[in-house]
């Protein structure tokens, strides 16, 4: 266990990594002396703060035009979002769509909501879900022109129906 480099007395839980000219320097804190140095992070953080931190990040890539757009409907403005983390209504996906799919692309890696099929869904639900997500990756893969994909895609939709009349007669 690693004690506090300025006291000496407790263990430390604050630890600082400087590197400067090749060379290290690491200090080592207890809670106490960090608080009395003004070093390190707040307790707790909230999920507004991550998500306003999240979001500010991003705005800064963003269109200058969005700082000015509203919801007609619950009146937010893309500021308050940016600074709140939080949306006003349903319709504010749509408004500040230009701002939100690179966020959510950033933070989900897609824009479009995958789920998952519970495993108590029972068979013709899982083959239903199946069956979109190929009819979803047929259209990306002609539209991408990627034709052999296409093919694979197409004959694996083939394959399913089958199996699926099969289970059905």
């Amino acid at each position: 266990m690693m004690m506090c480099s300025i006291c000496g007395k407790n263990a430390a839980t604050v630890h600082i990594v400087e590197i400067d000219d090749n060379q290290k320097k690491e200090i080592h804190l207890c809670e106490s002396c960090a608080h009395e140095q003004n070093i390190g992070m707040p307790h707790t953080l909230s999920l507004n703060d991550i998500l306003s931190g999240l979001i500010e990040a991003q705005s800064s890539k963003e269109a200058p035009e969005l700082s000015g757009v509203h919801c007609p409907s619950c009146g937010i403005t893309y500021g308050e979002f940016r600074s709140g983390g939080s949306l006003g209504c349903a319709r504010d996906y749509e408004v500040f769509r230009k701002g939100l799919l690179p966020f959510l692309e950033r933070i989900h890696g897609s824009t479009r909501h995958r789920g998952k099929v519970s495993s108590r869904a029972g068979r013709d639900t899982a083959d239903a879900y199946r069956l979109a997500e190929l009819r979803h990756n047929l259209k990306r893969a002609i539209d991408a022109e990627e034709y052999e994909k296409a093919a694979q895609i197409r004959d694996e939709i083939h394959e399913l129906k089958e199996g699926i009349r099969d289970g059905s007669e």
